[in-house]
């Protein structure tokens, strides 16, 4: 169900939520503000006493106050500027902050669906980039706004006090300056939108030329991608000069409209000075006041393309915020399961798909008892194992722990009874240690850790590297084998001390040598722990208590290796197109 847009209005006071946390800076800012546009129609004021007492009639009294009275007036407008400045750029950076925070831990909540539907390079724009285009509507607009407005307000006064009718002239302006901007409004509130949406798809070919800059290069992709990421640009490009000139036309269209008024007050004060109904001084001040209108009037017409900026940019920002988190009802805590597993008539589909990924799928797994799944690509061995974790939930049928239906469990004491080592490692920028000891609730010790690398294999490489656990392997592990990674994961499974392990072809990539120490390394992690193994090569899957053999979302066979072959079912004809000419490493299809 599509959530409806909400308006500029609804956005914007939703945004100044996140403002009240600083009310107190804030309050200091519009304080400041006040002050500084104070200090604006004082500027023209100082001109008629001034001009008149001074120059017209040599006043000594003004003639020595005037100056005096002129560096106060700065010295007032440059501290309350300061300030003002600094608090509303603080609260600008901590509104920016606080979103990007709440829009990470979003992320990070967000259930594995929602990755599926949307790309990081557009979920990476939104973090980096569109939310700090939210600061402009969120405390610069109100900056111009109000020190502005005021000033406007101050000016406007002091024209009124020195000659009413000529200060009726200038204000036939506004409804012709406030039709303008709402037409402009819309257009610009659009082409933000689509400038930032497009700046995720620029983010989306620039993550994917990077990470698979060597595919790129070995498959001669250089061009193509080239033209992507131009072509990328430039509808970015496109959409923003659409938006510079729907900005450029609005003020330079008011700064007109402001001029002929101008023209037609310049010209009827001329006659009323002529006629003595106004003084020099007046006359300078009440045009030196209309002259500082322009200023403000220009930041005011100006504001609106950063605001319908910064609409647009947080529109997409509450848009990821508004998003359903994993669903987290359970209410029951599990602190060590003991790894009974249990499937009844389990059925799943994609969105979209024509067939289910999981048919009625039931099967028991003893605690302890490693089972391993087997079957071609399509066949819902994957699926099967991101259920469990509740990375997605069944359309039918039920998942149980120890007897226990896992949706009635708490997310993360499911969790925290199953490690996961799959063949795509997910290492991070930091060191072996770091990696190993990731995402552990408890204190752990350097002697752990070792220890968990001596049981996963690792250790041997890790001494010969110059920092040895302290060593930062680079982003997923670049500088690392893959058997080293897959070892380092193992290492981690193996800390995390997990009832259940999954292993999602956790030696399909590896060479013999890498897949002797990994696969040494699984015997040790299996140990009296409940395993699901994702078997791509059916040799490491021999000595299995259990294998399930899946097609087409269902259960085909269930044996060990020797009862399946004697079968001659579904599992003796993988294994024969698998070991063919006595070749091991002949892959099936998956």
């Amino acid at each position: 169900m599509t959530k409806p847009e909400l308006s500029s209005k609804e956005l914007y006071f939703r945004l100044l939520g996140y403002v009240l946390p600083y009310w107190k800076v804030f309050a200091v800012s519009l304080l400041s503000l006040v002050v500084t546009a104070a200090t604006e129609p004082a500027f023209p004021a100082l001109f008629k006493p001034m001009l008149d007492g001074s120059f017209v009639n040599k006043d000594r009294t003004w003639i020595t106050l005037a100056p005096l009275l002129l560096i106060l007036l700065f010295l007032v407008r440059g501290i309350a500027s300061f300030v003002g400045s600094y608090t509303s750029n603080w609260i600008s950076s901590r509104l920016v902050l606080d979103l990007r925070d709440r829009m990470f831990r979003k992320l990070v909540s967000l259930p594995t669906r929602y990755y599926d539907d949307n790309s990081s390079g557009n979920l990476i724009a939104n973090v980096a980039y569109n939310v700090s285009q939210v600061a402009d509507a969120g405390t610069n607009v109100i900056t111009v706004v109000v020190r502005d407005s005021l000033t406007i307000a101050g000016l406007l006064g002091w024209m009124f006090y020195l000659n009413w009718k000529l200060s009726l002239i200038a204000l036939l302006v506004a409804p012709v300056v406030v039709s303008i901007v709402a037409l402009v409004s819309r257009r610009l509130r659009t082409m933000s939108r689509e400038t930032q949406r497009s700046m995720g798809d620029v983010t989306h070919v620039l993550e994917e030329t990077i990470e698979g800059h060597k595919v790129v290069k070995i498959f001669g992709g250089q061009e193509y991608e080239a033209k992507r990421f131009f072509d990328a640009i430039n509808r970015m490009r496109r959409y923003a000069m659409k938006q510079v000139s729907a900005a450029a036309i609005n003020v330079p269209t008011v700064q007109l409209v402001s001029a002929v008024a101008m023209a037609v007050i310049i010209y009827i004060a001329t006659l009323q000075s002529a006629s003595n109904e106004t003084t020099v001084g007046s006359f300078i001040s009440f045009i030196a006041a209309m002259m500082m209108l322009f200023a403000p009037i220009k930041r005011l017409t100006g504001v609106n393309e950063f605001l319908q900026r910064g609409l647009a940019a947080a529109e997409i920002v509450f848009d990821l915020l508004d998003q359903d988190s994993e669903p987290d009802e359970g209410t029951l805590s599990l602190q060590r399961a003991r790894g009974e597993i249990e499937l009844r008539d389990l059925c799943f589909a994609y969105p979209h798909a024509e067939n289910r990924a999981l048919d009625g799928i039931s099967l028991a797994v003893a605690a302890g008892e490693t089972v391993a799944l087997v079957g071609a690509s399509g066949s819902g061995k994957t699926t099967l194992a991101n259920l469990l974790p509740r990375f997605y939930h069944p359309s039918n049928g039920k998942i149980l722990l120890d007897g226990i239906d896992i949706e009635q469990l708490r997310l993360a004491d499911l969790r925290r009874n199953i490690a996961l080592v799959s063949q795509d490692v997910v290492l991070f920028n930091d060191t072996i240690a770091a990696n190993i000891a990731y995402g552990q609730e408890r204190e752990v010790g350097e002697a752990q850790i070792v220890a968990a690398a001596e049981a996963a294999h690792a250790m041997e490489f890790i001494r010969q590297l110059p920092q040895g656990l302290a060593t930062n392997i680079g982003e997923n592990g670049v500088r690392l084998s893959g058997g080293q990674r897959q070892r380092l994961a193992i290492a981690r499974a193996i800390l995390k001390d997990a009832s259940i392990l999954i292993l999602d072809e956790a030696t399909s990539a590896l060479d013999s040598e890498s897949e002797r120490h990994v696969q040494a390394a699984l015997e040790t992690l299996m140990q009296g722990r409940t395993s699901l193994v994702i078997a791509h090569r059916l040799s490491t899957i021999e000595k299995a208590d259990r294998i399930v053999v899946m097609q087409r979302g269902k259960i085909m066979e269930i044996g060990n290796h020797s009862e399946l072959l004697a079968k001659d079912g579904v599992y003796a004809n993988l294994h024969r197109i698998q070991f063919a000419n006595n070749s091991p490493d002949v892959r099936s299809a998956k």
